[in-house]
């Protein structure tokens, strides 16, 4: 077992690899020499198999796995967990924002009896449209789910071996990574640190895949929603009581007019949140349908351990 797993999924930063290896080979020997560097290709198009591969054969201490297709970011941290053997892991992305450098800051912090140490950006290297959207969306997060994260925090960080194993009992499609930390509750600490402007290239998570990824953090990771829709539905029909013993009122205290526009605006405000709760529970029934179905979260294609291809 060594010291400290770093595990990076790996996609669209080809040419961000080679300096990242130098970068953490230099701050992992700083805190010391037992340490391995765990690479998950997640099916990338662009060459990031090619040049992970390259390192792999040409230093013992990097292990590079290639995933049979695109299974998502988190689901290739899963894959590097299940593969590290150090008794501390460090989690961060390959396009060199998270500074390899804040290691040892990370390591430190966790000697002073931390199972878990996020690290919280200082500042993003985002647009206006994509920082604004993430207070949003974290906002919602800690309504819905009473997760205790903000904007902020990524992926960057160390977790002890206890809380690899642990995250490794998971077996849901749907995950996100510190949604799981959060949930498992192990002693947990932060520090500050610098984002990074990305070595090269651009994101590769797109604006139709940020959607796709905060709806299914918002609707799947808790049950709340359903509750929600239930208690709107109750005021609903509360509301709708209401209205009629109005409207009998009317009737019976003073002549009124049908009010054909009023029955329009209900029916379509009515039908509305029907077919809304409907698909909401519809999209809670088919995640259960995709989960039942015990699917493997990845499949390992290729992989390359001490310098040899497996």
């Amino acid at each position: 077992m060594v010291e400290i797993s770093v595990v990076v999924p790996v996609y669209g930063c080809r040419e961000s690899l080679g300096p990242l290896h130098q970068r953490l080979c230099a701050a992992l020997r700083a805190i010391t020499p037992s340490y391995e560097i765990v690479l998950v290709d997640d099916c990338d198009r662009q060459g990031s198999w090619e040049a992970a591969a390259e390192l792999a054969r040409a230093d013992r201490a990097v292990k590079a796995f290639r995933l049979s297709r695109n299974f998502g970011q988190h689901a290739a941290i899963t894959a590097g967990l299940a593969q590290c053997t150090g008794r501390w892991a460090v989690v961060m992305d390959c396009d060199l924002q998270d500074p390899p450098e804040m290691i040892g800051e990370l390591y430190r912090a966790a000697q002073a009896g931390s199972d878990i140490v996020l690290a919280r950006r200082r500042r993003k290297h985002h647009s206006l449209f994509r920082r604004l959207a993430a207070r949003v969306y974290f906002r919602l997060l800690r309504v819905l789910a009473a997760a205790r994260l903000d904007g902020e925090f990524g992926s960057f960080s160390i977790i002890s071996r206890k809380v690899i194993d642990a995250f490794l009992r998971f077996q849901d499609r749907d995950r996100h990574y510190l949604f799981i930390l959060n949930w498992l509750g192990f002693p947990t600490a932060t520090i500050e640190y610098e984002h990074a402007a990305r070595h090269s290239g651009a994101s590769s998570y797109s604006l139709d895949a940020l959607v796709r990824h905060a709806l299914g953090g918002l609707f799947f990771q808790t049950t709340v929603l359903l509750r929600w829709i239930v208690y709107a539905g109750f005021w609903v029909s509360c509301s709708g009581f209401l209205l009629a013993a109005y409207y009998i009122y009317m009737y019976f205290a003073r002549s009124v007019y049908p009010g054909f526009t009023s029955l329009a605006v209900l029916i379509l405000v009515i039908g509305g949140f029907i077919i809304m709760s409907t698909g909401v529970t519809g999209l809670y029934i088919g995640k259960v349908f995709e989960q039942v179905k015990g699917r493997p979260l990845y499949v390992i294609d290729k992989s390359i351990v001490d310098g040899a291809e497996r």
